[in-house]
């Protein structure tokens, strides 16, 4: 899923046009997710044993619209209720312009950057073994260093 810090350029210029615009600004995309929601998320959910991870993929695009065209054939645009229903079109073109002026690469092109969550939970059941308690290691990981030194030097380990 995506994350908090999806699409913050894209954000971040349509903030800015339209609070010079129009004095104020409305969330134009859809809200994403914490980290730390998620785990907290899949341990309600009665889930242990958590991983959650992150991935950062920059896509480069020709310009704003471009990318809010792909947007829109993600299926991506904003889900929320209450949101402003309209964007006027000097608006737009002064995102344009905040976006390609603020996050221009040298190509030309416009960077939109896409946080991406991937996360993994377990649920024991009766039939699975269960981890050992803390502390019960019999073998300290400071030990594993001499490892080479406990093998016998007439032996080849396999």
């Amino acid at each position: 899923m995506f994350g908090g810090d999806t699409l913050y350029e894209l954000r971040c210029s349509l903030q800015l046009a339209e609070t010079e615009r129009e004095g104020g600004f409305a969330p134009h995309v859809s809200p994403f997710t914490a980290v730390n929601d998620l785990g907290h998320l899949l341990g309600r959910a009665g889930f242990n044993t958590l991983t959650v991870d992150t991935d950062e993929i920059q896509v480069n695009y020709p310009g704003m619209f471009e990318l809010m065209e792909d947007l829109q054939g993600m299926g991506e645009s904003n889900c929320a209720w209450n949101r402003k229903a309209l964007l006027h079109r000097d608006t737009m073109l002064a995102a344009a312009a905040v976006y390609r002026e603020m996050y221009r690469n040298e190509d030309g092109s416009v960077p939109a950057t896409y946080q991406i969550y991937y996360m993994i939970g377990w649920k024991y059941h009766d039939s699975q073994a269960r981890p050992a308690e803390r502390g019960s290691a019999t073998v300290s990981f400071g030990e594993l260093g001499k490892i080479n030194s406990l093998t016998s030097p007439g032996k080849k380990s396999q």
